[in-house]
Protein backbone atom coordinates (compact mmCIF):
# COMPACT_ATOMS: atom_id res chain seq x y z
CA UNK A 1 0.00 0.00 0.00
CA UNK A 2 1.20 3.35 -0.61
CA UNK A 3 1.29 6.74 1.75
CA UNK A 4 -1.70 7.66 2.77
CA UNK A 5 -2.59 11.49 1.68
CA UNK A 6 -1.86 14.14 3.89
CA UNK A 7 -4.55 14.99 6.75
CA UNK A 8 -4.98 18.17 7.53
CA UNK A 9 -6.83 19.23 10.92
CA UNK A 10 -6.91 23.11 12.85
CA UNK A 11 -6.51 23.31 16.47
CA UNK A 12 -7.79 26.18 18.40
CA UNK A 13 -7.35 24.47 21.67
CA UNK A 14 -4.71 27.03 23.81
CA UNK A 15 -3.64 24.07 25.68
CA UNK A 16 -3.16 22.01 22.28
CA UNK A 17 -1.60 25.07 21.24
CA UNK A 18 1.14 24.66 24.01
CA UNK A 19 1.95 20.91 22.95
CA UNK A 20 1.96 21.33 19.53
CA UNK A 21 4.73 24.64 19.73
CA UNK A 22 7.18 22.77 22.39
CA UNK A 23 7.02 19.66 20.24
CA UNK A 24 7.54 20.56 16.98
CA UNK A 25 8.47 24.58 17.13
CA UNK A 26 12.48 24.82 17.13
CA UNK A 27 13.74 26.52 20.14
CA UNK A 28 16.76 28.63 18.51
CA UNK A 29 16.25 32.22 19.71
CA UNK A 30 13.94 33.90 22.59
CA UNK A 31 10.76 34.29 20.26
CA UNK A 32 10.39 30.81 20.10
CA UNK A 33 10.44 30.13 23.39
CA UNK A 34 6.55 29.35 24.18
CA UNK A 35 6.12 32.05 27.20
CA UNK A 36 7.50 34.73 25.56
CA UNK A 37 4.76 34.33 22.77
CA UNK A 38 2.42 33.80 25.48
CA UNK A 39 3.02 36.94 26.76
CA UNK A 40 1.71 38.41 24.00
CA UNK A 41 -1.65 36.07 23.58
CA UNK A 42 -3.86 37.51 26.08
CA UNK A 43 -3.59 41.40 25.67
CA UNK A 44 -4.73 40.78 22.46
CA UNK A 45 -7.18 38.17 22.59
CA UNK A 46 -6.56 37.41 19.09
CA UNK A 47 -8.58 34.03 17.54
CA UNK A 48 -5.43 31.31 17.51
CA UNK A 49 -5.64 28.73 14.77
CA UNK A 50 -2.81 26.25 14.29
CA UNK A 51 -2.83 24.34 11.34
CA UNK A 52 -1.46 21.25 11.25
CA UNK A 53 -1.08 18.26 8.13
CA UNK A 54 -0.40 14.74 9.24
CA UNK A 55 0.88 12.06 7.13
CA UNK A 56 0.87 8.18 7.70
CA UNK A 57 0.09 9.51 11.42
CA UNK A 58 2.65 11.96 12.10
CA UNK A 59 3.12 15.45 11.88
CA UNK A 60 4.96 16.91 9.64
CA UNK A 61 3.21 20.74 8.83
CA UNK A 62 2.23 23.33 11.54
CA UNK A 63 1.55 26.53 10.88
CA UNK A 64 0.42 28.88 14.11
CA UNK A 65 -1.98 31.24 13.17
CA UNK A 66 -3.51 34.37 14.48
CA UNK A 67 -6.72 36.17 12.49
CA UNK A 68 -6.76 39.70 12.78
CA UNK A 69 -10.13 41.04 13.13
CA UNK A 70 -9.93 44.38 12.23
CA UNK A 71 -7.95 43.79 9.42
CA UNK A 72 -9.26 40.53 7.87
CA UNK A 73 -6.26 38.47 7.44
CA UNK A 74 -3.64 36.30 9.74
CA UNK A 75 -0.83 36.39 10.99
CA UNK A 76 2.15 34.41 12.95
CA UNK A 77 0.59 33.74 16.58
CA UNK A 78 -0.11 35.01 18.98
CA UNK A 79 -0.66 38.67 16.27
CA UNK A 80 0.56 41.27 18.37
CA UNK A 81 -0.55 43.64 15.92
CA UNK A 82 0.83 47.65 16.34
CA UNK A 83 0.73 49.94 14.07
CA UNK A 84 -0.26 47.86 11.33
CA UNK A 85 2.77 45.41 11.85
CA UNK A 86 3.75 42.29 14.05
CA UNK A 87 6.35 42.85 16.37
CA UNK A 88 7.92 39.29 16.89
CA UNK A 89 10.43 37.99 14.87
CA UNK A 90 12.79 35.32 13.53
CA UNK A 91 9.32 33.07 12.69
CA UNK A 92 9.36 29.86 10.83
CA UNK A 93 7.05 27.54 9.32
CA UNK A 94 7.42 24.14 10.29
CA UNK A 95 7.16 21.64 7.07
CA UNK A 96 9.38 18.82 6.33
CA UNK A 97 8.69 19.48 2.68
CA UNK A 98 8.75 22.24 0.10
CA UNK A 99 5.08 20.80 -1.45
CA UNK A 100 3.81 20.91 2.87
CA UNK A 101 4.32 24.06 2.97
CA UNK A 102 2.29 25.25 0.25
CA UNK A 103 -0.46 23.06 1.35
CA UNK A 104 -0.28 24.40 4.58
CA UNK A 105 -0.87 27.96 3.01
CA UNK A 106 -3.61 27.37 0.54
CA UNK A 107 -5.27 25.22 3.14
CA UNK A 108 -5.88 28.25 5.10
CA UNK A 109 -8.49 29.49 2.43
CA UNK A 110 -8.53 33.18 4.20
CA UNK A 111 -5.64 36.30 3.36
CA UNK A 112 -2.05 35.88 5.40
CA UNK A 113 0.26 38.50 5.92
CA UNK A 114 3.61 36.53 7.34
CA UNK A 115 6.26 38.34 9.09
CA UNK A 116 10.22 38.48 9.95
CA UNK A 117 9.94 34.79 8.30
CA UNK A 118 13.67 33.33 8.24
CA UNK A 119 15.13 32.78 4.53
CA UNK A 120 15.62 29.36 4.69
CA UNK A 121 11.25 29.42 4.95
CA UNK A 122 10.61 30.93 1.76
CA UNK A 123 12.70 28.99 -0.76
CA UNK A 124 10.33 28.77 -3.08
CA UNK A 125 8.71 31.93 -3.25
CA UNK A 126 9.16 34.94 -5.21
CA UNK A 127 7.35 38.40 -5.39
CA UNK A 128 5.46 36.80 -8.75
CA UNK A 129 4.31 34.06 -7.35
CA UNK A 130 0.74 33.65 -8.40
CA UNK A 131 -0.80 33.17 -4.45
CA UNK A 132 1.79 33.79 -2.24
CA UNK A 133 4.13 36.45 -2.33
CA UNK A 134 7.70 36.78 -1.02
CA UNK A 135 9.23 40.06 -0.35
CA UNK A 136 12.12 41.29 1.55
CA UNK A 137 10.53 42.15 4.84
CA UNK A 138 13.25 44.00 7.33
CA UNK A 139 16.70 43.68 8.09
CA UNK A 140 18.09 42.56 11.48
CA UNK A 141 21.16 43.12 13.05
CA UNK A 142 23.49 41.13 14.82
CA UNK A 143 27.13 41.76 16.30
CA UNK A 144 29.27 38.32 16.80
CA UNK A 145 32.04 39.25 19.62
CA UNK A 146 33.99 35.43 18.74
CA UNK A 147 34.26 37.70 15.16
CA UNK A 148 36.63 39.80 17.20
CA UNK A 149 38.22 37.43 19.37
CA UNK A 150 36.00 38.61 21.75
CA UNK A 151 37.88 41.77 21.95
CA UNK A 152 36.13 45.23 22.73
CA UNK A 153 39.26 47.00 21.19
CA UNK A 154 39.31 44.58 17.89
CA UNK A 155 35.76 45.45 17.40
CA UNK A 156 36.71 48.92 17.34
CA UNK A 157 39.26 48.58 14.88
CA UNK A 158 36.29 48.10 12.45
CA UNK A 159 35.75 51.85 12.24
CA UNK A 160 37.77 54.10 9.98
CA UNK A 161 40.85 55.93 11.72
CA UNK A 162 38.75 59.29 11.44
CA UNK A 163 35.99 57.73 13.27
CA UNK A 164 38.06 56.55 16.16
CA UNK A 165 40.21 59.42 16.38
CA UNK A 166 36.39 61.30 16.92
CA UNK A 167 35.68 58.65 19.41
CA UNK A 168 38.26 59.37 21.36
CA UNK A 169 38.08 62.89 22.19
CA UNK A 170 33.84 62.36 22.52
CA UNK A 171 33.92 59.63 25.03
CA UNK A 172 36.12 61.08 27.06
CA UNK A 173 34.32 64.78 27.32
CA UNK A 174 30.88 62.83 28.26
CA UNK A 175 32.64 60.61 30.69
CA UNK A 176 34.00 63.87 32.16
CA UNK A 177 30.43 64.72 32.48
CA UNK A 178 29.49 61.89 34.99
CA UNK A 179 28.79 58.88 33.19
CA UNK A 180 27.24 55.76 34.80
CA UNK A 181 25.61 52.98 34.47
CA UNK A 182 23.42 51.05 36.67
CA UNK A 183 21.93 47.47 36.40
CA UNK A 184 18.23 45.66 36.81
CA UNK A 185 16.67 48.22 38.21
CA UNK A 186 12.91 47.13 37.62
CA UNK A 187 11.41 50.31 38.17
CA UNK A 188 13.35 51.87 35.07
CA UNK A 189 11.40 50.20 31.98
CA UNK A 190 8.61 52.62 33.56
CA UNK A 191 11.36 55.12 32.10
CA UNK A 192 12.01 53.38 29.06
CA UNK A 193 8.29 53.87 27.86
CA UNK A 194 7.93 57.47 28.67
CA UNK A 195 11.51 58.41 26.24
CA UNK A 196 10.25 56.03 23.82
CA UNK A 197 6.93 57.34 23.67
CA UNK A 198 8.36 60.92 23.95
CA UNK A 199 11.10 60.01 21.15
CA UNK A 200 8.64 58.36 18.35
CA UNK A 201 4.92 59.63 19.72
CA UNK A 202 2.29 57.74 18.25
CA UNK A 203 4.70 55.48 16.38
CA UNK A 204 5.92 54.00 19.41
CA UNK A 205 5.04 50.58 19.86
CA UNK A 206 4.19 51.37 23.83
CA UNK A 207 1.57 54.14 22.67
CA UNK A 208 -0.35 51.03 21.94
CA UNK A 209 -1.80 50.00 25.41
CA UNK A 210 -1.88 46.10 24.29
CA UNK A 211 1.60 46.09 23.13
CA UNK A 212 2.49 47.90 26.56
CA UNK A 213 0.71 45.16 28.72
CA UNK A 214 2.45 42.62 26.88
CA UNK A 215 5.71 44.13 27.09
CA UNK A 216 5.11 44.30 30.84
CA UNK A 217 4.28 41.02 30.98
CA UNK A 218 7.55 39.91 29.30
CA UNK A 219 9.55 41.46 31.28
CA UNK A 220 8.23 40.27 34.63
CA UNK A 221 8.55 36.50 32.68
CA UNK A 222 11.95 37.33 31.92
CA UNK A 223 12.81 38.79 35.90
CA UNK A 224 10.84 35.83 37.22
CA UNK A 225 13.66 33.58 35.13
CA UNK A 226 16.39 35.12 35.57
CA UNK A 227 16.49 36.46 32.14
CA UNK A 228 15.88 40.18 32.16
CA UNK A 229 18.55 42.73 31.82
CA UNK A 230 17.72 46.38 32.51
CA UNK A 231 20.51 49.03 31.46
CA UNK A 232 20.01 52.30 32.58
CA UNK A 233 22.97 54.89 30.92
CA UNK A 234 23.00 58.56 33.58
CA UNK A 235 24.76 61.21 32.79
CA UNK A 236 25.05 63.43 35.64
CA UNK A 237 22.53 61.68 37.54
CA UNK A 238 20.46 61.67 35.20
CA UNK A 239 18.20 59.23 33.54
CA UNK A 240 19.82 59.32 30.03
CA UNK A 241 19.13 56.46 28.61
CA UNK A 242 17.29 52.68 29.53
CA UNK A 243 17.60 49.55 27.58
CA UNK A 244 15.33 46.32 27.95
CA UNK A 245 17.71 42.96 26.89
CA UNK A 246 17.54 39.27 27.55
CA UNK A 247 19.75 36.82 28.35
CA UNK A 248 18.75 33.26 26.88
CA UNK A 249 21.49 30.18 25.52
CA UNK A 250 24.21 32.63 25.31
CA UNK A 251 22.37 35.08 23.05
CA UNK A 252 22.08 38.88 24.35
CA UNK A 253 18.59 40.12 22.25
CA UNK A 254 18.35 44.15 23.18
CA UNK A 255 14.33 44.05 22.95
CA UNK A 256 13.75 47.70 23.43
CA UNK A 257 15.44 51.63 24.72
CA UNK A 258 14.26 54.57 25.39
CA UNK A 259 16.53 58.01 25.46
CA UNK A 260 16.28 61.17 26.61
CA UNK A 261 15.78 64.20 24.22
CA UNK A 262 18.43 66.05 26.32
CA UNK A 263 21.46 63.39 25.68
CA UNK A 264 21.44 62.76 21.96
CA UNK A 265 24.82 60.80 22.42
CA UNK A 266 23.72 58.57 25.43
CA UNK A 267 21.86 56.39 22.71
CA UNK A 268 25.63 55.69 21.21
CA UNK A 269 27.20 55.18 24.29
CA UNK A 270 24.54 52.44 25.50
CA UNK A 271 25.13 50.37 22.52
CA UNK A 272 28.89 50.52 22.49
CA UNK A 273 28.24 48.82 26.44
CA UNK A 274 26.18 46.41 24.94
CA UNK A 275 29.00 45.50 22.68
CA UNK A 276 31.43 45.89 25.32
CA UNK A 277 29.51 43.85 27.75
CA UNK A 278 28.86 41.19 25.05
CA UNK A 279 32.90 40.56 24.22
CA UNK A 280 33.45 40.51 27.96
CA UNK A 281 30.77 37.81 28.50
CA UNK A 282 31.62 35.80 25.52
CA UNK A 283 28.49 35.29 24.48
CA UNK A 284 28.05 33.65 21.24
CA UNK A 285 25.61 37.25 19.74
CA UNK A 286 24.06 39.75 20.59
CA UNK A 287 20.50 40.54 18.78
CA UNK A 288 19.46 44.24 18.27
CA UNK A 289 16.82 43.22 16.08
CA UNK A 290 15.34 44.83 13.14
CA UNK A 291 14.98 48.92 12.13
CA UNK A 292 18.45 50.52 11.16
CA UNK A 293 17.34 53.89 12.94
CA UNK A 294 20.41 55.20 10.90
CA UNK A 295 22.97 53.51 13.61
CA UNK A 296 23.43 49.59 13.09
CA UNK A 297 25.06 49.72 9.83
CA UNK A 298 27.70 52.51 11.13
CA UNK A 299 28.31 50.34 13.94
CA UNK A 300 29.68 47.19 11.14
CA UNK A 301 26.59 44.99 12.76
CA UNK A 302 26.16 41.69 10.27
CA UNK A 303 22.75 42.49 8.24
CA UNK A 304 20.37 39.64 8.06
CA UNK A 305 17.34 40.05 5.77
CA UNK A 306 14.09 38.73 7.04
CA UNK A 307 11.07 38.17 4.57
CA UNK A 308 7.60 38.72 4.29
CA UNK A 309 5.14 35.73 2.55
CA UNK A 310 1.59 37.08 2.10
CA UNK A 311 -1.71 36.45 0.15
CA UNK A 312 -3.15 40.00 0.49
CA UNK A 313 -4.53 41.97 -2.68
CA UNK A 314 -2.66 44.97 -1.04
CA UNK A 315 -0.43 43.73 1.55
CA UNK A 316 -0.57 45.83 4.89
CA UNK A 317 2.16 48.23 4.94
CA UNK A 318 5.64 47.30 6.23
Amino acid sequence: MGKKPLVHHIVRDVKKHRELWEKFWPQKCLFDLWPVRYCFYEPYAHLAEFYVFQENGNIVGLLPLSWIEESQHYCFFPGELCKGKTWLEQNRIISQKPFVTKALLESVGKPVHLRYLLSEYVTGFSSDDENFKCSLDETGYLFFPAQHEFSFDKYLQEFSKKTRKKLAKKLPLLERRGVTLRFDHFRDINKLFQMNISHYKERSYFDDKRFLRSFIRLAEWLKKNRMLCITTLLIGGCVAAVDMGAIWNSQYTVLAGGTSLEFPEAAKLINFHHIKWACHKRFSLVDFLCGDFGWKHRFHLTPRPLYLLHSLPNPVST
